[in-house]
This record gives structure tokens, sequence and C-alpha cells, in this order.
């Protein structure tokens, strides 16, 4: 449930600012009581990126592989698994002191609940979308949610976009456009009306799926703008850190979970065996089982990316981790691979290095805002705003 906590949270893939430092990781060799000589291998900037790269790469084609099963709906089942196994893992790590993070406290969690609700909402239509959706088309999509919180950046915490930024922007639009005419021209000349009626029947099924993606993932872009900057602001309340975000989420989230997949998902023997059939119930339960492992593999891998390399360094890899993950989803799934479809994930991915550039050289300077705003405060991101508060008192 946490890629998305955390990537689509735009901590980790979305941001060009690194997550808040306040939990360094342990260096892995140290964590686990090996010699100064293999903790030094460990330190090495390719282990944390590799790492880093690999968890986001998991996270994401674990979750297709559940939601890609025949009418699997039971999303908030998924998602409450997922949670629990976050939770778990966060705690045994905390037990063994690999990691550290306030204890629940009933004020904290009174003040963070409304953040869970938005995160819920972000990540129900992500595995909605991601259901509809190829893993290329909604990855590419996922970058338009950068430009809804830039304009909330602007408008609600002095924030300020430059002109290099908007370039970037730009180039978002287009790669989603690009992929969004691929997808269907890629489902036309499929299902195309060659030899039939039938044929034509199943390309305007084809369409109606695909539509029904693009709304879900417009849904979420909102919803993931929503949290992030919800987020922003509770932050202020809390002095949260990586982890403390991390398990309050989660553990927030699963009453909720239950209560929704109780009451709005079918749990009849019938839709059971729809959703796990016998000859892949095994690999639907692990996935799911590794998709939660991951969240906090990306949470962990993200902040030992930070500390071995640099800020610079981190948001490189971010933008460029966008490739891998698109490219996952031509090799492990039956995704189209056309001309557009490739090119979409080009731009894409140019776009994602011109947006890490841009935001690197205005954390160096203090642009005066681009976009259309009346708020007259100093510029700052969202993500550097937390950093100072999160420093104060």
């Amino acid at each position: 449930m946490a890629d998305e906590k955390k990537r689509d949270g735009f901590a980790v893939e979305m941001s060009a600012t690194p997550p808040k430092r306040v939990l360094s990781p342990q260096p892995p060799g140290a964590a686990l009581g090996q010699s100064p000589s293999a903790a030094a291998v460990l330190d090495r900037p390719m282990f944390p990126i590799l790492a880093y790269c690999c968890s986001s790469i998991l996270m994401t084609v674990t979750n297709k592989y559940v939601l890609s099963g025949l009418d699997f709906n039971l999303n908030f089942f998924l998602l409450c698994v997922q949670s629990v196994v976050c939770v778990v893992a966060i705690q045994s790590c905390k037990s063994m002191g690999i990691i550290q993070y306030r204890d629940f406290n009933v004020d904290e969690a009174r003040k963070w609940l409304p953040v869970s609700v938005l995160l819920i909402g972000m990540i129900f239509t992500g595995t909605k979308a991601l259901q509809f959706l190829s893993i290329p088309v909604y990855t590419i999509f996922k970058n338009l949610t950068i430009i809804l919180i830039a304009y909330g950046e602007v408008l609600w915490f002095g924030g300020s976009v430059t002109p290099l930024v908007l370039f970037s922007f730009g180039l978002m639009v287009l790669s989603s456009v690009v992929a969004a005419w691929a997808d269907i021209q890629a489902a036309l000349d499929r299902y195309g009306d060659t030899t039939g009626k039938e044929q034509s029947a199943e390309a305007s099924a084809k369409i109606s799926t695909l539509n029904a993606g693009y709304l879900w993932m417009l849904f979420n872009c909102f919803c993931s703008a929503s949290y992030v900057l919800g987020m922003r602001k509770r932050i202020k309340l809390t002095n949260f850190k990586d982890f403390d975000t991390m398990y309050y989420n989660n553990l927030l989230s699963i009453p909720i979970l239950i209560v929704c997949s109780l009451t709005l998902e079918s749990w009849s023997a019938e839709n059971l065996a729809r959703n796990f059939p016998a000859a892949q119930r095994t690999p639907i339960i692990t996935s799911m089982v590794i998709s939660g492992l991951s969240s906090v593999f990306i949470s962990y891998t993200s902040a030992w990316c930070v500390r071995v390399t640099s800020s610079t360094t981190y948001s490189m890899v971010g933008a460029l981790n966008k490739l891998p993950i698109a490219m996952s989803g031509l090799i492990f799934f039956d995704a189209p691979t056309t001309f557009g479809s490739v090119g979409a994930i080009c731009i894409g991915f140019v776009s994602g290095i011109f947006y890490a550039v841009a935001k690197i050289r205005q954390g160096k300077e203090q642009p005066k805002p681009v976009l259309p705003t009346t708020n007259a405060k100093p510029p700052m991101s969202a993500s550097s705003q937390s950093m100072r508060d999160g420093l104060k008192g």
C-alpha cells in the first residue's frame, strides 16, 4: 500500500526534494553486525540505488499482478493486507533496533486521521486505475499529479514554479496524451472490425475499459495531490518524521479498510473463488504480502540512498526510475509495445529529468513565481517547508 504511500506520496519519486533525513538508517552492514569491510562495500552508491529501484519496480509489478486477475474486486481487502504487513514489518524492525519511530499516541492519531483518510482515497483510486490501465500508461499519467501539487504549493504555501519546471510540465502533459492515443490505437488495431461485428464489440469493450482507467486516474491525481498537500499541513501539528508517517498511515488505515471491505465488497464464496482461484491462490496471496513489504523497502532504501549518495543523486534516481518501472509493464505484462507507447515512455522519462534538474536549480536560488498567483509569501516547496517545520522546537 505504501509505493503508493511514498511514491504515490511524492517524497520518493515525484519530488526532487529528498525525504526528511531525521531517520537516517544504520548502514546495512552495521545493522546486521557485519564486518567494517562488508559495511563499506554495502555503502557504495550502487547498492542503495539498485535497492531503491528494485523495490519500486517490485511494488508496482506485484500490485499489477494481483489486480490483473480476472474480475478482481477486493481492492479494500488488498490494501488492508498491505497495511497489516507494513505495520508488522516496521514494528519488527523497530524491535531489532534497525529503525526508530515514536510510540502510538491517541492525540497524534486524532490529528493524523484526516491524512490517513486522504491516503486511502489515493491508494484506492490508484489500484482501480492500475487495474484498468497498463503499467507504462499508469506511470506516465501519474506524473500529472506533480502539476496539481505545484499549483497547490503556489496557492497555499508560497511555492514557485520556474520556466524550466513549466517546460517539464508541458512534456508530462504531452507524454500523457501520446500514451492515451497509443493505448486506444493499439486497442483498435488489435480488436478492430476486420472480420465482423464481434471484434468491433471487443474493441468497444476495450475502449470502455481504458476510459474507466483514465477516469480513475483523474480521480487518483486529485486524491494524490490532496493527500500530499493535506499531509504538508498536518506535519506542522505533529512533527512526524518518515517512519512516524508510515506507522500512523498504515495503523489508522486498517480499521477503516476493514469496515469498507466488509460493507462495500462481496465476501460470498463465489466471489472469493473468483478473486482467489485455486490455481493462483498462493501466488496472489504471496504477491499481496510482498507488495506490503516492498513499501517498507522503498522507505528504507530511499533514506539509505540519500545517506550514501547526495540529495542531487537521489533526485535524479527518482526521475530515472520512471523508465524501468514503465518498462516492467512491457516485460512482465501484455502491455502493447508500439511506437506510440515507447515514445510516450521516452517523453515521460525526459520530462522527469527536466523536472529533477529544475528542482535542483530551484533549491539553489529563489526565483519569482511564474504561475498566476497573488500569494506574496516567500517561495518554498511543501517538502522544504515540511523539513523546516520538522526542525522547529
